[in-house]
Order: structure tokens, then C-alpha cells, then sequence
């Protein structure tokens, strides 16, 4: 974890409670007279005292010098007879521990333990192999194959095994959490930032989306309601009979554009309302022909198969896409444009086909329109096909697989 002032205040109060407990203790283990006449000067615990503390307190920056120096120390303290037996053996603790917990370096952590847990007992043996060899009356017995000395070396061994155990391992364990809250961190904010990307994206498109309705909504209607107005314009003076019906084609559009655009305004604000409604379907491509046939363009439907049950969506897809290419090749074909609508029923798709008559196109634009009726393919699940006829004129083609052959 970073050394933030809350911790390093932590810390601080650890080493000062570190250093004020080891000089109270070397003072009361003076008056006890520990190591009797052995006993080292009580300045020695002042500077014992003093290094345990220093060192503590940078125990998150160094570790691992941090470890080696209270070993040290305590090895040290041990050897002078230092009359301070309780405070160094948890400061000791604390530094083990924090090589464990706090060092990135894993390899070089594993290493420092191992090296202080060898040096202590080494040490410990030491000590006890001295004091086996040259006993005093201070000593204990040595008498017996299991003797009170022998005792008393094993459990120090068994005492030192734990308490380097317990520090090693509650290191690794204070490590492994910090790591798990480290992921946990990482992966919150992840899921975080693809949170606001998917809402950023679903945003986008819904955009895209009304976008696509409004331009098949608008551009229709308007082309078809301009041809009219511009038919009836036309005839007016010759024949005020015909242009009538034709301002009434007009009038009639228009009121299909409202429609529409009320329709797909009530859509936007209901949650669970189709994209488009249920008006707009697979059986309106005959009323789609008339339209187009009536504003000038003589368009042809053919259904072939037998017909079957479609999803909505695709059907409003479909529906979108005819409208989209017979707008096309009423403003892009010229006079005299002719269109075939074809719908096929396939075993397990269906097929739209617009193929229109007129001028040839050497070139395909990057309309608004094109776009739209690919995106209406894909997210049908569909493919499409637009391109230039070599005769003249353009084909529009979609295939969406359908599930299913319920009849319909």
C-alpha cells in the first residue's frame, strides 16, 4: 500500500510505542538483574531502544533493511546482554511481518526471511551449544537422557519455530489481501469505464437509430409529397379534375407523415413499444407499391413461396429498406422509372428484391439512405446487396434468416 500521512502517523506511533516500551523495560530488567553481573550498561538499551524506533518508522518505505535492522539488533541486544528481552522480539515481529506484507520484490522478501530465520537459529544453537559445554551452578541440569537443559533448548526451538511461522505467514496473508483489494480496485473501476462506455454506446445508438426512423419518415413522405405537389402543378391549368386528386394524394401523405411521426414519437417514449409500431409490416408492401406507383413511378410487387410467420422487426426492417430504395428511384431514376418489388418466403429466410429501371449509375454515394438500410440488415441479422444495374437503374437485395416453418 502507498505510504499515505495516515499511515506513515501510524507508523510513528508504532515506533515511539516501540521505543518509550523498550527503554521501560530495559530499566525494569535492570532492577531485575536478567544477566547479573554479564549485564550490559543501560546506555546500551538507550541506542537499542533508538534503532528498534528509527527503523520502525520507515518500515513501509525499507522493509526489507528494515527487517535485517531490528534482527540485527535483537542478535546484538542477545549477545551484550542488554537487558531488554520483550520489546525487540516484537519489533522483530513487526519487521519480519512487514517484509512479508509490504515488498513488492517478492523473490528478494522470501530471501530475507529465510536469511533471518537461519541467523537466529544459528544463533540460538549457538548459544545453546556454549552453554552446554561450559555449564555454570546458573545453569540447568544436564543429568538424564531427557534432561531439564535438553527441555529447555527444545521448547526455545519449538517458541522461535512458531513465532517466525506466524510472522512469515501472516505476512503472506497481509500481501495476498492487499493484492485481492488491489484487483477488486482495478476491476470496480474497469467495470466502471465499460459502464459509461456501454451507456455512452447505447446512447449512440439511440441516436443512430431515431436518426435512421426520421430520415425513412421524412424522406419519403417529403420525396413522394413533392412529386405530387409538382404533378399537380403541372396539370392544374389542363385539367383541375386531376390535379385535385393529386393535392389529394398530397393531403393524404402528409397525413401519413404525421401519423408516422406521432407514432414513432410515442415509440421513443414507451419502453416497451416496437421499433416502429405495428402498421409497418411485410402485408403494407402492396400499399408501399401504390404510393410509389401513384407519385410516378409504376412499381410491380410479386410475393413467391408460401408465406410464414416473421418476426416484427424484421417485417419493419423489410418494410423500411422497400421504402427507402423505391424513395431512391423515384428521385435518382429519371422519367419513366419503373420498379419490381419481390418477396420471397425461402425455407429459412426471407428475401426483399427492389430492382428499379433509369438512368446508370456510375457511382454509389455514401447517403444517409444506404447506410441506413445496411444498418436495418445487420441488425436484423441479415445481409444485403446494393448496387448498380448494368442495364441501368439499381438493385437492392436483403436476405434475413428466419427461425421456424409455421405457416402463416
Amino acid at each position: 500500500m502507498p505510504a499515505d500521512p495516515r499511515l506513515q502517523r501510524q507508523d510513528a506511533a508504532l515506533a515511539l510505542a516501540i521505543g518509550v516500551g523498550a527503554l521501560i523495560s530495559a530499566a525494569l530488567g535492570t532492577v531485575a538483574g536478567i544477566y547479573r553481573e554479564q549485564q550490559a550498561p543501560l546506555w546500551y538499551a538507550v541506542v537499542y531502544a533508538l534503532v528498534l524506533a528509527v527503523a520502525l518508522a520507515f518500515r513501509r518505505r525499507y522493509p526489507s533493511t528494515v527487517a535485517v535492522v531490528t534482527a540485527a539488533a535483537f542478535f546484538a541486544a542477545g549477545t551484550l546482554h542488554v537487558p531488554e528481552m520483550f520489546i525487540g522480539t516484537i519489533a522483530m515481529f513487526a519487521g519480519f511481518y512487514t517484509v512479508g506484507a509490504l515488498s513488492p520484490d517478492r523473490r528478494r522478501a522470501a530471501w530475507v526471511r529465510i536469511g533471518i530465520v537461519i541467523g537466529m537459529f544459528v544463533w540460538l544453537l549457538t548459544a545453546t551449544f556454549i552453554e552446554a559445554t561450559h555449564p555454570s551452578d546458573s545453569t540447568l541440569s544436564q543429568a538424564g537422557t531427557f534432561s531439564p537443559f535438553v527441555a529447555y533448548a527444545l521448547l526455545n526451538i519449538l517458541i522461535n519455530a512458531v513465532y517466525f511461522a506466524g510472522a512469515y505467514y501472516f505476512g503472506q496473508r497481509a500481501y495476498a489481501g492487499a493484492q485481492q483489494r488491489r484487483a477488486l480496485q482495478e476491476r470496480t473501476a474497469e467495470l466502471e469505464r465499460e459502464r459509461e462506455r456501454t451507456a455512452a454506446q447505447a446512447v449512440a445508438l439511440e441516436r443512430v437509430r431515431i436518426a435512421r426512423e426520421l430520415h425513412d419518415v421524412v424522406a419519403h413522405h417529403v420525396s413522394l409529397m413533392g412529386v405530387q405537389a409538382g404533378a399537380a402543378r403541372a396539370i392544374m391549368a389542363k385539367d383541375p379534375d386531376a390535379a385535385a386528386r393529386t393535392l389529394t394524394q398530397v393531403e393524404a401523405s402528409a397525413r401519413s407523415a404525421i401519423g408516422e411521426l406521432r407514432q414513432l414519437l410515442v415509440t421513443l417514449r414507451s419502453s416497451d413499444a416496437d421499433i416502429a409500431g405495428n402498421t409497418l409490416g411485410l402485408a403494407a408492401l402492396s400499399t408501399l407499391a401504390d404510393e410509389s406507383t401513384a407519385a410516378g413511378v409504376h412499381t410491380t410487387l410479386a410475393v413467391i413461396g408460401t408465406p410464414r410467420a416473421v418476426p416484427d422487426t424484421v417485417q419493419v426492417s423489410l418494410h423500411r429498406i422497400a421504402q427507402e430504395a423505391l424513395t431512391n428511384a423515384r428521385r435518382h431514376g429519371g422519367p419513366e422509372v419503373t420498379a419490381d418489388v419481390r418477396l420471397r418466403y425461402e425455407t429459412d429466410a426471407v428475401e426483399l428484391e427492389i430492382a428499379n429501371t433509369g438512368r446508370r449509375v456510375t457511382r454509389v454515394g455514401r447517403g444517409l439512405g444506404l447506410v441506413g438500410m445496411r444498418e436495418r440488415a445487420a441488425a436484423a441479422g441479415g445481409r444485403i446487396e446494393a448496387r448498380p444495374r448494368e442495364t441501368g437503374g439499381f438493385l437492392v437485395r436483403v436476405t434475413i434468416p428466419v427461425e421456424g416453418d409455421t405457416g402463416a
